[in-house]
């Protein structure tokens, strides 16, 4: 069993490891060593003659961690950051002690949708805009999203309202096309375990929101984490959906005990999207007071101006008074766990 895991900076050279593994060796450690995108992960057990494994390895300069234990996550490991690592988009900031609101459709249907949609959630509270422009819907006869004929509306409802948007990234294509028109790449349920555009979007400079997969364990989540970090993106927001479960009273299983499982294991900023997570309009604003009281640094909503003509989603669909009302009812949860609503006042024009 692996004893303790160290950490390299980013971008050190392969000699001053290939060394450390050497001096490690000669000092009694049994090690190996891996290369973890810009990182390097030294694997080492002590042997019986061994000195301390954090004293030794901390005392190298180009060692930034070290982390106690058999972690199968090492750089998504709870040690790392005891208190919590916070993700920045724009004028927000996930895991920095206030809970996150972010709202909009599911899809980008037309511009008219986006910016109406845009400009009331702004004005009831919301801190940040999600829209769908690559759908990946289940049948291929349900509207998929309008693609890159979004992004001029997209553009102008950032500029007009403030908001940073966050959206679904689903091919490796997509990448440079969004990263010049979103603040935020969302890696969806299906995507959770695409390596290649984990790995792509590892190297990249943009946060990224990363859903739990349909049947996706804890472990197999944070190791989905583990390629965004170990490509050198620590700006990772882990993002609750819901599981599928033998249940049909909602559309899936919305898992609220992994809030405090995730925070307990993981630095990462976690938010919950009860839209998703139980596919009923009319289980979203219990469902996100209980998330914001279970720990969740914010939630993720479905908002439609006309739910029953949305393309796509409109049965999980706050309309316009309803996501008012979401966040008049999340305000005092919020005060009360110490994790106050982001005031949109706080925001700056991105």
């Amino acid at each position: 069993m692996t004893e303790l895991v160290a950490i390299s900076h980013p971008d050190v050279p392969q000699g001053e490891m290939n060394a450390l593994v050497d001096e490690a060796a000669a000092a009694g450690y049994t090690v190996a060593l891996h290369r973890a995108g810009r990182r390097f992960l030294v694997f080492a057990r002590p042997g019986y003659a061994a000195p301390p494994g954090s004293d030794f390895f901390r005392s190298k300069a180009y060692i930034s961690d070290v982390i106690s234990g058999n972690s199968a996550h090492p750089l998504g490991d709870r040690t790392r950051y005891p208190h919590g690592s916070t993700v920045q988009v724009g004028g927000i900031r996930f895991g920095g002690g206030q809970s996150v609101i972010i709202a909009g459709p599911c899809s980008a249907e037309t511009p008219e949708v986006l910016l109406e949609t845009a400009a009331k959630v702004r004005e009831s509270g919301a801190s940040m805009l999600r829209v769908g422009v690559f759908k990946p819907r289940t049948s291929p006869y349900t509207f998929q999203g309008l693609g890159a004929a979004a992004f001029e509306a997209l553009i102008e409802a950032r500029s007009r309202y403030g908001l940073p948007i966050v959206s679904e990234i689903t091919s490796v294509s997509q990448l440079d096309a969004l990263l010049s028109t979103v603040d935020m790449l969302q890696v969806g349920a299906r995507n959770m375990q695409n390596y290649p555009l984990l790995s792509a979007l590892g190297t990249c400079d943009r946060p990224v929101l990363l859903k739990r997969g349909l049947a996706a364990t804890v472990d197999e989540w944070l190791s989905a984490a583990e390629y965004l970090l170990a490509g050198g993106n620590e700006q990772v927001v882990l993002c609750e959906r819901g599981i599928r479960t033998y249940e049909r009273s909602t559309r899936f299983t919305l898992d609220l005990g992994v809030v405090p499982v995730l925070k307990g294991r993981t630095h990462l900023p976690v938010i919950v999207d009860p839209s998703h997570g139980t596919g009923r309009a009319d289980l979203i604003h219990p469902m996100s007071r209980a998330a914001i009281a279970a720990g969740a640094d914010g939630v993720i909503v479905e908002v439609h101006p006309r739910p029953a003509q949305a393309l796509s989603d409109g049965f999980q669909s706050l309309d316009l008074p309803g996501f008012k009302q979401l966040v008049t009812e999340l305000e005092p949860v919020a005060q009360a766990v110490g994790r106050p609503l982001h005031a949109y006042s706080d925001l700056q024009p991105v």
